[in-house]
């Protein structure tokens, strides 16, 4: 594998955060009951969760919105934010309760004016903020999330902790605390990148003290069944990974594959697929899971990219998914290991 740099320091440093865009009209949803859902042509609420060092008030995440709202005109878009503070909501990426976290966007989203009276809405998240809106799906999913799309995010985790840039004294803090012990229950509890770290090579210790992600991946004993059944109810999960990251380590966990050292197992090898923990499995059968790759390093979005899966993969809720005609990208994957 390529040398590799900075996680912290890289995300620390990204444009790709933003503000909560005002919708361009208000608008007035149908009970999610109701019988006029399907034939509603007014966009689905955008809610989307940034990753790593950003923060939601940041001009790349407001440019990420006003695109989103071009492509379906009349989108609502919700940044998601820990605090309203700016600088609070970017220290909070950093440190904080993941699990507290998620359950204040489930408060958040559900109190919601308008994302609680909509029949659905759908899902963006950008690095580490796609495996917690995973997360949201899978612990409370109220409002009900229709599509997730992730870019170059962990779900199965991260193998390695880089160093921050020098000035950065939040991501060097943090860093210092993730260094000196990991599976602590005070970092466990405070230190976000540690509650989705996972070495294969630790996984007595993973298993034991993970905070989240082995929670979320249901890769305890005992299985969340709620989990699953939430999961399920995707129309489509959408996973974009970064041809050239070097920053999100291993890339391919963005795809729920394994890596240990450099040996690979992909998904639908690993018995979180075979025994359906999360109802990954049941997804793929219908047609709902993709698997997408885009050029570039972590996060280095193009409009091009964005506005295609935004023409794709949002839009009216009785909107009717195109079948992919291309080769599946894990199937070519697989040919090619």
């Amino acid at each position: 594998m390529a040398p590799l740099k900075s996680l912290l320091a890289i995300l620390a440093t990204s444009s790709l955060a933003i503000s909560s865009i005002i919708p361009l009209t208000t608008t007035n949803y149908n009970s999610r009951s109701g019988q006029d859902d399907d034939d509603n042509d007014t966009p689905l609420p955008l809610v989307i969760w940034h990753g790593l060092g950003d923060n939601y008030a940041a001009d790349g995440l407001a440019s990420v919105g006003t695109l989103a709202q071009e492509v379906n005109p009349g989108t609502l878009v919700y940044m998601i934010r820990i605090d309203d503070d700016s600088s609070a909501d970017r220290t909070a990426t950093f440190f904080g309760n993941v699990t507290l976290q998620v359950e204040k966007v489930c408060a958040d989203l559900a109190a919601h004016p308008i994302l609680s009276t909509a029949p659905a809405i759908d899902a963006l998240g950008f690095s580490q903020g796609g495996q917690f809106l995973r997360g949201y799906v899978e612990r409370c999913n109220n409002p009900p999330v229709r599509s997730l799309v992730t870019f170059g995010s962990q779900h199965n985790g991260i193998s390695e902790f880089q160093q921050c840039e020098s000035t950065d004294w939040v991501c060097r803090g943090a860093q210092g605390l993730l260094r000196s012990n990991t599976w602590s229950t005070f970092v466990q509890s405070r230190l976000v990148p540690a509650q989705y770290f996972r070495d294969p090579e630790q996984m007595d210790d993973y298993l034991l003290h993970s905070n989240f992600l082995a929670d979320i991946n249901n890769e305890r004993t005992l299985k969340n069944k709620t989990y699953k059944e939430n999961l399920e109810k995707l129309e489509r999960f959408v996973m974009y990974i970064f041809e050239e990251d070097t920053t999100a380590i291993p890339k391919e966990s963005g795809w729920f594959a394994e890596v240990n050292g450099t040996e690979i197992t992909l998904l639908r090898d690993r018995d979180i697929y075979k025994e359906d923990w999360i109802g990954l499995k049941t997804l793929d059968k219908k047609g709902a899971l993709k698997f997408e790759e885009t050029e570039g390093g972590h996060m280095k979005l193009t409009d091009k990219t964005l506005r295609k899966a935004f023409e794709s993969y949002y839009g009216p809720y009785g909107k009717t998914f195109v079948k992919d005609d291309h080769e599946d990208l894990m199937h070519s994957w697989q040919q090619d290991l």
